[in-house]
């Protein structure tokens, strides 16, 4: 069953472009049809795939304000077979306030999401630090969230205004909103405080944790420069086996789900 995952935190730094990349493209490994919509304006997600002259292409600023399809806009086989792109554009800076005279403005792009997602089994959507209304378009959009927490001081404060956001969508405009997960990045096995933070994100999120944490690594931190996901420009690095066993518990998830959800239907 296709699943739309938004990869959201309002907290800058956290590590939501490496993970919509880099899990991206180790799902496309796995051989799943994945999609990746890049709906933060800074462009990361676009850049880190190695898509350049993206102030030339259809965006998903073409899709949120000028109508356009996501046939229209992605740029296929990024990579890999089976990763597609919808790239971002600085044009996206001033999408929120054009945003905000269309009609349905929460629903735009889940409308286009709609009419592809039979195409694809993940679609991954890398949201801006920020809730304004490209955050609030994707998880009205998305069937999940994703939530990476850095492993530091702080971690878990201003996750509350996630919560209330994704509860708020929930009442409102996606009743079927649910947390896909919570994963742990930039985690150092040999300091207490990532053991710490560790520990009280799962006292409050439970199973919800993946067990498989981003470590800090720095082929990790060196491949978005080099406009490859982890998995091309070092597949032996840390980093690149984390992002390959998250994909493998995320596809396990979901094959455990859609077991579940049809053992109950019948």
């Amino acid at each position: 069953m296709s699943r739309i995952i938004a990869i959201a935190n309002q907290k800058g730094g956290v590590g939501k472009t490496t993970t919509a990349v880099n899990l991206g493209a180790a799902l496309a490994v796995a051989e799943k049809r994945t999609l990746v919509v890049d709906i933060d304006p800074q462009g990361n997600a676009t850049s880190g795939l190695g898509v350049e002259d993206r102030e030339s292409l259809p965006t998903v600023y073409d899709i949120l304000i000028e109508g356009r399809t996501v046939e229209e806009t992605r740029v296929a086989g990024v990579h890999f077979p089976c990763l597609d792109l919808v790239p971002s554009s600085r044009d996206l800076v001033g999408a929120e306030i054009e945003l905000v005279q269309a009609p349905d403005r929460e629903k735009v792009l889940r409308r286009a999401l709609d009419r592809v997602r039979g195409e694809y089994d993940y679609i991954l959507v890398d949201c801006p630090p920020s809730l304004g209304l490209l955050t609030l378009n994707t998880l009205t959009a998305a069937d999940s969230v994703v939530i990476p927490i850095q492993c530091e001081f702080y971690a878990l404060e201003g996750l509350s205004q996630l919560l209330n956001t994704i509860r708020v969508v929930q009442r409102g405009q996606n009743p079927e909103l649910d947390i896909e997960g919570v994963l742990l990045t930039m985690f150092d096995r040999l300091l207490n405080l990532s053991k710490q933070v560790a520990a009280e994100a799962r006292e409050y999120f439970g199973t919800k944790v993946y067990r498989t944490p981003i470590p800090r690594n720095v082929r990790l931190a060196e491949a978005p420069s080099f406009g490859e996901p982890i998995v091309l420009y070092d597949v032996l690095s840390a980093g690149a086996q984390a992002y390959l066993s998250l994909a493998s518990e995320v596809i396990q998830r979901r094959d455990e789900a859609d077991a579940a959800a049809q053992g109950v239907s019948s």
